[in-house]
């Protein structure tokens, strides 16, 4: 039998005239782990849409080609059949089905009178946890898992289809790092037992430690392939071929030079807004002028919860504690009464809470201070544009115009446009939940460049991150949280991994 699975023969794939890919060809060893890397918008997700019947046989030119023979998906039905299963960044899982549910839904366990067997349903989604490292009850909903866990029942779907060819598109891009660990074990255990993975990733160091064999895209071309076991693989490697150019360093050199404190946050403390217990439990802090503070914690830590009732409440119930904005005790009982006190908040979830997807760039950029483009009550469009035409020009949004839609941009220029809604707030204090979440290395490095730009203007900025390195290379200082509870601050000077991970993990079973 071929040693290929797969072979993608010089694919190209247009939008409305835009050519998204261009003779793009990809060959995937039997039973590999094979990464797909390049920036946002490279054309790794299309590529891998195209395989999937996402973008059916017909919409493309080129020739796909499994076990040898060429075939033709027009259809995610068909590429399933092939043993083809693509597991995308936004789960397709139904919350308030259970895990077996879900795993069987579209393909469910049939009985005597083609009624469902929900005993076998149940017995054979069991087994198929277990198969995947996860000891849950089958009827349990799914929207009582974390994210990682989800991650767990998406694959375990996959194995109940027989998958051969596993896609994975940015599956740890949400974990933190003991649930990425634990799913990058979990592919290496598949690969074990045959099954041939793809996984597209930003997280470059992830990539280096488990795939067999990378190909890399740019600007919608196959530019590199890159086979591990050969050596000299190395991230800078990656890099170079992903971008087109060197990057001397992950972070821009800054020089920090802290003034008066901006922000501070006294004995803090928030309720789960349908629990009776405390995620946010006496916190305190401070920021500067000219200071980038971190916030690190393991997933459940309370780092958002914190960012997000600090912003206008905008996240719990009974929130207590004082807050001051240049030494003035202020009130933020509101979104609004945050941006009026100079605090911005750009949160983790920018699809979800940070944009308007079917807007365009225009109306997202504007959107959280119209006051400032109002005369008489109406908005000046003209006005509205101009500003909006700034923000794609000092920031490098990536888009023909800011009559652009939001929902198509890539995930870097996405961000962008979150940073240049809450920019144009001018705040006194920009709070960053997890800013390059999802975004490849060079978007990451254009990010990092706008947040030293804000600090050397005086700004404050506060970045919560579930990237130590991340943490490490940005900022001042470093807070830890572990329950809802402040564990530590540490001087970047003095901070190491393992250093914040003790500090991180220091009473997490603490139940407020």
């Amino acid at each position: 039998m071929d040693d290929n699975i797969l072979e993608m023969r010089h694919i190209t794939k247009t939008f409305a005239g835009v050519a998204a890919l261009q003779d793009v060809s990809l060959t995937v060893r039997r039973g590999e782990i094979h990464a797909v890397c390049g920036e946002n918008g490279a054309g790794k997700s299309t590529l891998m849409k195209v395989l999937s019947g996402v973008h059916p046989a017909g919409s493309y030119d080129g020739e796909i080609v499994v076990d040898g023979a060429p075939v033709h998906v027009r259809s995610i039905r068909d590429s399933e059949r092939l043993g083809v299963v693509i597991i995308h960044q936004e789960l397709a899982l139904v919350p308030h089905l259970s895990i077996a549910e879900n795993i069987f839904l579209g393909n469910e366990v049939r009985g005597r009178g083609g009624l469902i067997d929900w005993h076998r349903a149940n017995a054979d989604a069991a087994t198929l946890l277990a198969s995947v490292g996860l000891r849950e009850n089958p009827v349990t909903p799914v929207v009582q898992l974390g994210v990682g866990k989800q991650q767990l029942v998406e694959i375990a779907k996959a194995l109940s289809k027989k998958v051969r060819l596993l896609i994975l598109d940015e599956p740890t891009a949400a974990l933190n790092d003991v649930d990425s660990a634990h799913l990058l074990d979990l592919l290496r255990r598949l690969r074990e037992r045959g099954i041939t993975c793809i996984m597209i990733s930003h997280k470059l160091n992830e990539i280096t430690a488990i795939a067999d064999t990378i190909t890399v895209i740019r600007d919608g071309r196959t530019v590199d392939r890159l086979d591990v076991a050969a050596g000299g693989v190395t991230q800078e490697r990656i890099i170079r071929a992903m971008v087109g150019r060197d990057l001397t360093s992950f972070y821009p050199d800054r020089v920090s030079a802290p003034g008066a404190e901006v922000l501070r946050v006294e004995d803090w403390s928030v309720r789960h807004p349908t629990q009776d217990r405390l995620v946010v439990d006496g916190v305190g802090l401070s920021v500067r002028a000219g200071e980038v503070v971190g916030i690190a914690g393991l997933m459940g830590a309370g780092r958002t919860e914190l960012a997000m009732s600090v912003f206008g409440r905008s996240y719990g119930r009974d929130v207590t504690g004082r807050l001051f904005v240049h030494g003035r005790q202020v009130q933020a009982r509101t979104v609004a009464e945050a941006i009026r006190n100079g605090i911005a908040y750009a949160t983790e979830d920018r699809k979800r809470y940070g944009l308007n997807l079917i807007e365009d760039i225009r109306r997202n950029v504007s959107a959280a201070a119209l006051d400032r483009l109002a005369r008489l009550g109406w908005v000046d469009d003209n006005e509205e544009i101009r500003v909006a035409e700034a923000s794609r020009r000092d920031l490098n949004i990536k888009s023909s115009s800011v009559m652009a839609v939001v929902g198509k941009l890539s995930g870097g220029n996405q961000q962008k446009v979150v940073l240049s809604k809450w920019l144009f707030t001018d705040p006194d204090v920009l709070i960053l939940d997890e800013p390059t979440r999802g975004i490849d290395v060079g978007a990451k490095y254009e990010i990092y460049t706008i947040v030293n730009r804000l600090v050397a203007a005086g700004k404050a900025v506060v970045l919560i991150s579930s990237e130590l390195p991340e943490l490490l290379g940005m900022c001042d200082r470093i807070y830890t949280l572990a329950a809802g509870r402040i564990t530590g601050e540490v001087p970047v000077g003095a901070a190491t991994q393992e250093g914040l991970m003790q500090l991180m993990a220091k009473d997490k079973d603490r139940v407020g």
